[in-house]
């Protein structure tokens, strides 16, 4: 198949920079880091190894990004009854065909040695009474792989280690509160820094700049995107639209997870983050059941409860569609009051605060909007299509989740590729190059207007969430074009981050109508099958003025 073509006519365009000031301050480093989840920290870490100096750019606090949200835990082959070729089928099964299986081998076979790394940085996970790691299952695993900390608080304790061995480093320098704008380049189109946007510091704007040989983003998702999402408030997908208007290549938006049970607030609720009930709840033994009290997952798939994520959340959403329902129930009570309180105590918690009680009430929840696959894309060693511009964790497109993430594997992806990128750094890091001056070259700077934030949300929930076809698209589509109209000339970081979303809206919603399909994640009403002829990629990039263009790429 031969798909090439410009899918952003006139009207829906996409800023080749943001409108903002001259940058007021500057801060130089040979390794610009940008984002502070596990990713992030341990791309800063492994670039110490290698003796260079880092700066990590962090968008608010160091602890408030995704990392510290995921409960489940983290996934590699410690069982020795398991093997990496056991983990690597689970992934590509996942992934439905759209997994690159170098990228898998490296991910399932490195896994366990960058997970002891973390260990002995000091993270503790959970242990059996002989000192043994306490091993879990989760959907899509064939095998007890997934360790855990604090029960469902894995996250928040990879975070604390991290976070204390990058403050023990004094060769990092760590800013804070800061929105990366634009990736800088020399005049041969290699990455030499970022201007940024610090509250309160520099110039009155805060616009300042980090000189670096070479620039890491690791800043995670996008599901901000969309008005219901497990994602923190930063998730804005700052990284995708800065690597778009840098001239990287993007690959797979359309694959977007929708976490099946995310914890139903109620049709009041506001827009934004909603509190993740962790899988891990029904890897030890919690059931779905429908309006009826039905549990409905069992015999439409081997694993029950347990199947892919993809699976379990179309047929949630069948479910609610059935019933006219906002939710299906998670019943968790059989597991008993002293067992719940044990393992899950962030989510008892959550929940109780919301008025229910996992220990004695159904627990309502609906599918929300929860990871992306795709995103800037890489090679086995971190490095985008810019010279000197590397990507790792979610905001990066690796190779290994395909259509669709298998649970648990993004923690230990970002502890894979981030070693490997200190690797590549340490091998071959040029010189620092002079950022070529932007000023006439004839790329449009411009903001879209912060007003526009909700609608965005509202229609990509509507047209391209769990349930996609044509018409939605179409219709999501023509709103985005309206909504892209609407500018503004305050360079400000409200307008700048709904300039971020918009951009990364565009190229999603461009890349689902394109894949005419059913595959994974990505679910078309109007083609519910998969089908062999687009088994492959969907690459997105902006031309020269500012139309986003994709190229089909078979595997």
């Amino acid at each position: 198949m031969d798909v090439q073509r410009r899918t952003a006519g006139a009207g829906n365009t996409i800023p080749r920079r943001l409108l903002t000031a001259s940058p007021g301050w500057t801060v130089t480093a040979d390794v610009c880091v940008i984002g502070s989840g596990v990713a992030g920290l341990c791309a800063a870490l492994h670039a110490r190894e290698a003796g260079l100096s880092v700066v990590v750019v962090t968008k608010v606090n160091i602890d408030d990004g995704s990392t510290r949200w995921a409960q489940g835990g983290i996934a590699a082959v410690l069982d020795p009854l398991d093997t990496p070729a056991a983990h690597a089928r689970d992934t590509l099964v996942a992934g439905v065909g759209l997994c690159d299986p170098a990228a898998v081998d490296v991910l399932t076979r490195e896994g366990p040695a960058r997970l002891h790394e973390l260990i002995a940085a000091g993270a503790e996970f959970d242990r059996n009474g002989d000192g043994s790691l306490m091993l879990t299952r989760e959907g899509g695993h064939h095998a007890n792989r997934i360790v855990h900390a604090g029960g469902d608080a894995t996250g928040a304790e990879v975070q604390r280690a991290l976070h204390a061995a990058i403050r023990r480093d004094e060769g990092i320098r760590l800013i804070e509160h800061a929105l990366v704008l634009d990736l800088l380049t020399g005049a041969d189109g290699r990455a030499a820094g970022v201007s940024l946007h610090v509250l309160g510091e520099g110039s009155e704007d805060g616009v300042g700049a980090v000189l670096a040989r070479a620039v890491v983003l690791a800043t995670g998702g996008l599901g901000q995107v969309f008005a219901s999402t497990t994602n923190p408030a930063v998730s804005t997908g700052d990284g995708v639209a800065l690597a778009l208007r840098a001239g990287a290549v993007v690959t797979d938006l359309e694959f977007v997870q929708f976490h099946p049970t995310a914890l139903y607030l109620g049709a009041n609720a506001p827009a934004g983050q909603q509190p993740l009930v962790s899988e891990a709840m029904r890897g030890e033994g919690a059931y779905l059941r429908n309006a009826d009290g039905e549990r409905f997952m069992v015999g439409r798939h081997e694993l029950a409860e347990l199947a892919p994520r993809d699976i379990v959340a179309k047929n949630i959403t069948r479910e609610m569609l059935t019933a006219g329902s906002e939710h299906v129930w998670l019943d968790a009570r059989h597991l008993g009051a002293s067992f719940l309180e044990q393992r899950f105590p962030s989510i008892l918690a959550r929940a109780r605060q919301a008025g229910i009680d996992p220990v004695t009430d159904l627990v309502p929840v609906a599918p929300a909007a929860h990871y992306a696959s795709g995103g800037v894309r890489t090679d086995l060693h971190g490095r985008t299509s810019v010279p000197g511009l590397y990507a790792c964790g979610e905001v990066a497109c690796t190779g290994v989740h395909g259509a669709n993430r298998l649970a648990s594997n993004s923690l230990l992806e970002g502890l894979v590729f981030a070693g490997r990128i200190g690797s590549d750094l340490a091998r071959d890091l040029p010189p620092q190059t002079e950022p070529a001056d932007v000023e006439g070259s004839g790329l449009e700077h411009y903001v879209v207007s912060s007003t526009v934030r909700e609608d965005l949300q509202h229609a990509m929930v509507r047209g391209a969430g769990v349930l996609r076809s044509a018409s939605s698209l179409q219709s999501t589509s023509e709103t985005l074009v309206q909504l892209g109209g609407k500018r503004s000339m305050d360079p400000r970081p409200v307008n700048w981050e709904v300039t971020n979303l918009h951009t990364v809206a565009s190229a999603l919603v461009a890349a689902a109508s394109t894949r005419e399909e059913t595959r994974g994640c990505h679910w078309r009403e109007d083609f519910p099958d998969a089908s062999d002829d687009w088994r492959g990629h969907l690459l997105a990039a902006i031309a020269p003025d500012g139309a986003l263009t994709e190229t089909y790429e078979a595997m």
